[in-house]
């Protein structure tokens, strides 16, 4: 990421070094978005100079339903007013009784699906480290198979599933137990390689270890926006069956609706062993993630994994309220199919339109994107958006790719609006390219 050209006033730049003087340089976004901000509603962020900004970035998908939902916000309101129970690390609550019911009612049994809920740490990455440990302890195995481009999380467990060497290097040594296999279109097209997996896992000269779980996100988010296919997923589900490991279903940032469906893996008529889900389960961007365990895996004694922050009870009543709003009713799937479509439409005329600079249009559901031919250019895109009110950011392991994560009930207008603004960045970048193309050739 590089920061913004956006020209900042003297008292936004005096509180921004407040912030470069104090805080870690293991900062990232605000590089890009040299502003300071103080609300935020629907779509949009507000701050302290009153400007507002259209935000297709949902906090990397923690924000799914936008800023402050009137609903959510209003049950949080009167649950806090009425003296409600903050935080009870597992023990019973009737919030958390709210939200289980919400979340069965609403999700698992129209669903036909049944799982147990591990309440765990407060994070995705929390989410994936029980995962893990789980399937080591159900299989008596210690190897686990990810795949290329994946992102897990960066918690040691999960980040030696992540295969991003920018999170790798500072703990490379240590990141072991996993062996890493091409994800779908990573060879190219018309090869599967479920067929290679299966291969290494059933000749018994491959030197491939019989594995614990095999960990895949169903569309890869930070990765790139790279979706696999249903019949590869179908295809993985048997290979890791057959191989009597755990299947384990990374939904933290495609799930919720941002794929499409409540989660990425549905058409594909699968039954993972483990799902991981936190980002926007907590409908407002509060902290929370839980594990779903297949009721007959569920081998974990009393206390065996835990985390101080597994009881979070405003996240129970906004992730309830979530779903009782948008989940109940089969017409918010089908808004996201329709603004899905907007989406798609439109990167496929920004691609058409700026060949000098684009590659192609990545992703599915409203985690779509367009992939640029390397992240500086997707770097000066970013920039030029931010310049005209709107933000949104990059993935891919150049970060090359800019991606569309704009909230799932954006109004229609406010949708076009953002997809207007990033389509003339991108034409302002590709004629700057061909410019100084033409440029040369003079000087040639």
């Amino acid at each position: 990421m590089s920061d913004s050209s956006k020209s900042i006033d003297f008292q936004t730049l005096s509180k921004i070094r407040t912030f470069q003087k104090n805080e870690s340089e293991a900062r990232s976004y605000c590089r890009s978005f040299p502003t300071l901000f103080v609300r935020a509603k629907g779509s949009y962020m507000t701050d302290m100079n009153g400007q507002d900004y259209l935000d297709f970035l949902s906090g990397a998908g923690s924000l799914n339903y936008g800023h402050n939902d009137p609903e959510m916000k209003s049950a949080l309101l009167d649950y806090i007013a009425d003296d409600g129970i903050g935080h009870s690390l597992d023990m019973h609550s009737a919030a958390k009784a709210k939200f289980i019911d919400a979340f069965n009612r609403h999700i698992l049994k129209p669903r036909g699906m049944q799982y147990r809920i591990q309440f765990t740490g407060p994070t995705g990455t929390n989410s994936v480290e029980a995962a893990i440990k789980l399937a080591r302890k159900i299989t008596g195995r210690k190897q686990i198979i990810a795949f290329t481009n994946g992102f897990h999380g960066v918690t040691q467990g999960a980040l030696a599933c992540t295969a991003n060497t920018h999170h790798r290097t500072p703990s490379a040594s240590t990141l072991c137990g996993v062996d890493r296999y091409p994800y779908d279109g990573y060879m190219g097209e018309g090869v599967d390689t479920t067929e290679y997996l299966e291969k290494m896992l059933t000749d018994k000269s491959s030197g491939q270890d019989s594995p614990a779980a095999v960990i895949v996100e169903g569309v890869q988010g930070e990765g790139g926006l790279n979706p696999a296919s249903m019949k590869w997923l179908k295809n993985l589900a048997k290979v890791t069956r057959k191989a009597g490991a755990m299947l384990i279903l990374d939904e933290i940032q495609a799930g919720v609706g941002r794929a499409g469906s409540f989660f990425s893996f549905e058409e594909a008529g699968i039954e993972p062993d483990l799902i991981c889900l936190s980002k926007s389960l907590s409908g407002m961007g509060l902290p929370m993630a839980v594990t779903l365990i297949r009721p007959d895996l569920d081998f974990w004694k009393p206390g065996e994994h835990n985390g101080t922050f597994r009881g979070n009870n405003h996240a129970f009543i906004t992730a309830a309220a979530s779903l009782e709003k948008y989940w109940a009713n089969p017409a918010f799937e089908r808004g996201i199919a329709q603004r899905a479509d907007v989406i798609n439409q439109s990167l496929n005329r920004i691609l058409k339109a700026n060949e000098n600079i684009t590659v192609q249009v990545k992703g599915r559901g409203m985690m779509q994107g367009i992939e640029l031919q390397n992240g500086a250019l997707a770097d000066e895109v970013v920039a030029e958006c931010f310049k005209h009110n709107m933000i949104i950011e990059t993935c891919g392991n150049d970060g090359q790719v800019v991606k569309v994560f704009a909230a799932l009930n954006i109004e229609m207008e406010d949708l076009k609006k953002g997809l207007t603004i990033l389509e003339k960045a991108v034409a302002t970048i590709s004629a700057k390219v061909e410019k100084e193309a033409n440029n040369k050739k003079v000087k040639a």
